[in-house]
C-alpha cells in the first residue's frame, strides 16, 4: 500500500467520493439509511472534508492499493492525545492487512509529535471494528453519547491506545 497526505482538491474530491461509498456499504446494518446520508454530508464532504483540513487540523493519510484509493484515516491532534477520526477501508481492500498499514501510520505521526495516546471513537453495535481495534491494543475508556443533530445520537465507546 502506498500512503499520501491529502492534500489537493482532486484528492479531497476522491476522498469524499470513497467516504460516501464506503459508509453506505458497511453502516447499513448499524444505523439507518436516513442517519448515514447525514453524517456523510456532515462529517465525509467534500465541504466537511475541506473544513476539517484548512481549519480544524487534521491530516488525511490516504491509501493506495495498485494506484486506487482503497481506504483512509483522519486524525488531528487533541492535547497531548491524537485523535484518530476515521479509518476506512473499501469491502474490496479488506482483509487484507491494509488498515494496519494506515493504524501503524497514524502511531508513527503521533509519535513525531509525541503524543502519549491514540482515541478515537467506535459505535457500539460495530463489533467487527471494536473487535479488530482491542486485537490492535486499544482499550475501552469510556462510552459516550453525542447528538450530533437532526434528531440524531452516536452512541460510541472511546477506545485508547497508549504510547
Amino acid at each position: 500500500m502506498e500512503i499520501k497526505i491529502c492534500k489537493t482538491e482532486e484528492q479531497v474530491r476522491s476522498l469524499a467520493k470513497l467516504a460516501s461509498e464506503i459508509w453506505h456499504e458497511y453502516f447499513v446494518s448499524i444505523i439507518s439509511k436516513e442517519q448515514i446520508d447525514y453524517m456523510v454530508e456532515k462529517f465525509q464532504s467534500f465541504e466537511a472534508l475541506n473544513k476539517a483540513i484548512a481549519e480544524e487540523h487534521y491530516t488525511y493519510f490516504l491509501g493506495y492499493d495498485e494506484g486506487k484509493l482503497v481506504g483512509f484515516c483522519g486524525v488531528k491532534p487533541d492535547g497531548n492525545r491524537l485523535f484518530l477520526s476515521k479509518l476506512y477501508l473499501h469491502k474490496k481492500s479488506r482483509g487484507k492487512g491494509l488498515s494496519s498499514i494506515l493504524l501503524r501510520k497514524a502511531i508513527e505521526f503521533a509519535e513525531k509529535m509525541d503524543k502519549k495516546a491514540i482515541y478515537l471513537t467506535c459505535n457500539k453495535y460495530n463489533q467487527n471494528s471494536l473487535d479488530i481495534y482491542k486485537a490492535k491494543g486499544f482499550a475501552e475508556v469510556d462510552s459516550v453519547k453525542t447528538d450530533i443533530g437532526n434528531g440524531f445520537i452516536m452512541d460510541d465507546y472511546i477506545l485508547q491506545l497508549d504510547l
